[in-house]
């Protein structure tokens, strides 16, 4: 397996990885706990009974770049996969620029909840917060990845007309 092919494969998994931890985060309540009950983006908890938080604008903000990201990391995974199984299909830098997408938008999101959230007291971030934070260097990553891969493919091509022996 060449460079390229690991590339590819290593911007696959780190995708995988990415979207998992970005849909992990985005559906689950527990972005902050405190005493007697925890919060995520969509619902609140006290003493084990759940309700939908009221709209807020900042969780709103968080709440929609956080769906973005997920939806942008299953298009990333699935131009990956097609890429990687496709040999004279390449959209390298399509693919770098979602996961840098999606990267984005996980940065969005993680700062503007953590603005909001940061000066409260007895707050605490919790699992689902740190996920997010988790999925945003996995993306990072996995666009360069293919950014790379695509750098490889086109270098190939443009030295392939000289009569070089590499």
């Amino acid at each position: 397996m060449g460079v390229k092919r690991r590339l590819q494969s290593g911007g696959t998994l780190l995708g995988f990885l990415a979207q998992i931890l970005t849909i992990l985060s985005t559906a689950t309540n527990y972005w902050i706990r405190y005493p007697g009950g925890h919060s995520g983006l969509w619902q609140e908890c006290n003493g084990g009974i759940c309700s939908n938080i009221p709209c807020q604008t900042m969780l709103a903000v968080a709440g929609a770049c956080m769906v973005l990201a997920a939806c942008s990391a299953v298009v990333g995974l699935v131009m990956g996969l097609r890429i990687l199984y496709h040999e004279g299909d390449s959209r390298g830098q399509t693919m770098s620029g979602t996961f840098f997408l999606c990267g984005l938008l996980l940065l969005i999101a993680l700062t503007g909840y953590t603005v909001k959230n940061a000066w409260k007291n007895d707050v605490f971030f919790s699992w689902s917060y740190f996920s997010g934070w988790l999925a945003l260097p996995f993306s990072i990553l996995a666009g360069f990845c293919f950014l790379l891969a695509d750098m490889i493919v086109q270098s190939t091509d443009a030295i392939s007309g000289f009569p070089v022996c590499l």
